[in-house]
């Protein structure tokens, strides 16, 4: 699109030509009201309070597009008039609740009601009875409800479930003579209003989706809210504590709203969490899973002395997970170079072994894509990973894609999502043989970079000859194409011009994980893609980074989160008791590639981190000032943590913290020949998390908590003769656990997957070299 020129209100704007006018108003702090635009979402023309003229013609800010020269007035005394009886039809029959009403004080119709100064009521008609749903850990008053449709364009545009739509009301038709004395637009949007309410897509109005809650957060008023905080609190009345996302990569910017309890508890607490809906959707673990803190008396000084003398005179390893910030990454590489002990860390380590081999083919030390450039893009790609179990926010920018940009994708992977398969018509689902991703990537690159290189004016090289005569091996039966297929792609890919590839944890936790590093790493440069690669927990990227790793561990373990002889545990189930995420303040390295902020959202009394590198004779008075002391030579930047910003501006530009800087790599190419596969026989189990837990602390969160279990498809109970909730044993050459059999409604196919959230399974001890996939034996017991 090309740039062009605006005039709002007499202000030159600069805009991307067919952009939203009211985005680019948004942008340039120049006010239109409006109820029912959900940014980065399609328009649904509800409320109707964004009329504006555009060259002396009425149109919608949110649904006319920029023309370049475009002369726009957003005020005149006519549409003051149509946007204040807008607002009187809005407020006919709606209940005085505001007393108790979740969302008074954060209200849009309060909010209107009173910049419109509608101070009495010119219009009425009988009320019609409507039924509150109760959905689970989602509550619905229809009572309540505007039908701006928000919930509804969110679930389809941006999250993809799709599983929310109007119904009819049931209300009484508005008298002719209303028609006839109120603003045209007025009485159309009270028309609609009047005959629809919200319902679901199933015929008993249950709501089946992923529980992400997104709905919630958009929802103006107080029709869609938390079954969980409904009635527990004024919103005035929380402290709102900006913090990042500490459940998964995409480390998301949420609000921590918190307040002490009650006369028997009178701690602080959070009550909810809330986001900027306009421009970021967060994952359900991240909405519903926020009291995973570890409360403690106080500080146990014997264990504390008990811990410095193991790691002094016994320990020769640190075993810990990726669930930290990056200053207590940097603390624990800085204890194993003071005693000279190994650091083991099993994800991370296979994350920067594939980021490096990555980086060293490509030639740029970091890949180049990210949330923003997948949403931008369209035509995707998904490989190596089950996204929307492993990243929630990676599935929502993929259904953003192909959905608002006419998109299509492609997502390969061995196990069936029903809900990626409905992202769009043009979004193909393509099943490979299990282990089959290095061929997969070799089927890519060669189909890409021949395109990138027939197409007018590319910049790319050409591949070479050695590389093409290695990839042109890949099997056709094992990357799992259709018949047909060539053809199928060719129409996907017409007016196609922007690409991304997602690539996922199943990668590099491949035993063939060099090479496929490699392959995308051609990718990268021989294609138009931008390349994304998921890091599988919140802070693996920062990890990989800053700490240097070990293969593995030696005999006397210090564990962090993690298991060993000697344990500090942020869940209170170890030796010495650590501080959990939403009780520290620090920083994440994010799959966005950005150092991001987080806050201390609850109190802690005991010790941290940083005590014991005190003791040990590494010294900082706090733990954020290790912030800027990040290493630079991998991109870090030297700022302290308090000088970092934390919010999103009215464009939707995230500006938190600060961008990692990407160097040039000095580039070597190893390339092997592609593997010959085995044949899988018998059952396969896959390691995966089912939507919304992600590890041991989004299980100890109170609405989220479950006992783990053997997750299937509808077609796998059928095919096995099982029904849910019949208990099973799971058998691999590495071992067994029994568990209850669960649907998952949203999954398809003949494989059964396994959870790591629940410690009590043990399940990784059944899988050989963290790789996902193994074969398995599954009988009813």
């Amino acid at each position: 699109m090309s740039d062009i020129t605006v005039e709002i209100n007499g202000i030159q704007c600069k805009a991307k030509e067919g952009e939203y006018l009211l985005n680019i108003a948004r942008r340039e702090d120049i006010f239109i009201p409006a109820i029912c635009y959900q940014t980065q979402c399609s328009p649904s023309l509800a409320c109707r309070l964004c009329i504006v003229e555009a060259d002396d013609k009425r149109v919608y800010a949110c649904n006319a597009k920029a023309k370049d020269g475009m002369i726009v007035n957003t005020n005149s005394d006519e549409i003051a008039v149509e946007r204040k009886t807008i607002m009187q039809v809005y407020d006919v029959n709606h209940p005085l609740q505001c007393g108790v009403c979740d969302q008074s004080g954060d209200c849009e119709l309060q909010n209107y009601t009173l910049y419109m100064n509608v101070d009495k009521q010119e219009h009425a008609i009988a009320d019609t009875y409507r039924p509150i749903r109760d959905w689970g850990p989602i509550k619905y008053d229809a009572g309540l409800c505007i039908v701006c449709e928000k919930c509804v364009t969110v679930c389809k545009d941006m999250i993809g479930d799709a599983v929310l739509k109007t119904v009819p009301r049931g209300g009484d038709q508005l008298p002719k003579e209303f028609k006839e004395t109120m603003p045209k637009d007025s009485y159309a949007m009270w028309n609609k209003l009047q005959k629809s309410i919200i319902g679901t897509v199933n015929e008993d109005d249950s709501l089946e989706c992923q529980t992400c809650g997104e709905c919630i957060a958009v929802c103006p008023v107080g029709a869609l809210v938390s079954s969980d905080f409904q009635y527990s609190s004024n919103s005035w009345e929380l402290t709102k504590v900006p913090v990042a996302n500490p459940h998964s990569s995409d480390c998301s910017l949420i609000y921590y709203e918190t307040k002490h309890g009650d006369m028997k508890n009178y701690d602080t607490k959070i009550f909810r969490v809330t986001n900027d809906a306009h421009y970021v959707s967060i994952p359900g673990a991240a909405r519903f899973g926020y009291d995973f803190e570890n409360r403690v008396a106080g500080k146990d000084k014997a264990l504390f002395e008990k811990a410095i003398d193991f790691i002094k005179n016994e320990a020769d390893t640190i075993r810990f997970s990726s669930y930290i910030t990056n200053e207590e990454a940097l603390i624990l590489q800085k204890i194993k170079e003071k005693y000279k002990l190994k650091l083991v860390n099993d994800d991370a380590l296979a994350y920067q072994k594939f980021l490096n081999t990555y980086a060293k083919t490509c030639g740029m030390s970091l890949y180049d894509g990210s949330l923003k450039t997948i949403k931008e893009a369209n035509f995707v790609i998904s490989v190596g990973t089950a996204v929307r179990y492993d990243a929630p926010s990676v599935g929502f920018a993929i259904n953003n894609a192909v959905t608002m940009n006419k998109g299509a994708g492609l997502y390969f992977h061995p196990t069936g999502d029903t809900v990626v398969e409905g992202f769009a018509k043009n979004m193909l689902s393509i099943k490979h043989a299990i282990g089959a991703e290095e061929h997969v990537l070799a089927y890519i690159l060669e189909t890409f970079a021949k395109i990138a290189s027939e197409a007018d004016e590319s910049s790319l090289e050409a591949l070479p000859q050695e590389v093409s005569n290695t990839i042109s091996k890949y099997d056709t039966a094992l990357v799992g194409l259709p018949e047909g297929f060539e053809a199928t792609l060719t129409k996907m890919l017409a007016k196609k011009d922007t690409f991304a590839l997602v690539a996922g944890e199943d990668l590099y936790h491949h035993d063939r994980a060099e090479n496929i590093a490699t392959l995308l790493g051609l990718i990268s440069k021989y294609t138009h893609f931008s390349i994304t690669i998921i890091p599988s927990k919140t802070n693996t990227l920062g990890v990989s980074l800053i700490c240097d790793l070990d293969e593995t561990a030696g005999d006397k373990v210090l564990a962090y989160n993690e298991s060993g002889d000697f344990v500090l545990s942020a869940l209170g189930d170890g030796d010495l008791d650590m501080p959990a995420l939403n009780q520290q303040e620090g920083t994440f390295t994010s799959i966005e590639k950005k150092v991001v902020p987080t806050n201390v959202a609850l109190p802690y009394s005991g010790y941290v981190l940083n005590d014991l590198a005190n003791a040990l004779d590494i010294h900082a008075k706090l733990t954020i000032d290790y912030t800027p002391q990040l290493p630079t030579k991998k991109g870090y930047m030297i700022a302290e943590f308090d000088s970092l910003p934390n919010l999103y501006n009215n464009a939707g530009v995230e500006v938190r913290g600060y961008d990692l800087k990407v160097k040039k790599v000095k580039e070597s190419l190893q390339l092997e020949a592609l593997s010959d596969m085995k044949e899988i026989k018998g059952d396969v189990i896959y390691l995966s998390n089912p939507i919304n837990q992600f590890n041991a602390f989004t299980n100890k969160a109170h609405q989220l908590q479950s006992d783990g279990a053997v997750y299937v498809s509808a077609a796998f109970l059928e095919e096995k003769g099982l029904s849910e909730g019949d208990m099973v044993e799971v058998k691999t050459e590495r071992g067994t656990i029994s568990a209850k059999v669960e649907l998952d409604k949203q999954w398809s196919g003949e494989i059964a997957y396994v959870p790591t959230f629940d410690k009590k399974l043990n399940t990784q001890a059944l899988f050989d070299n963290n790789y996902r996939f193994t074969t398995a034996t599954i009988r009813k017991v």
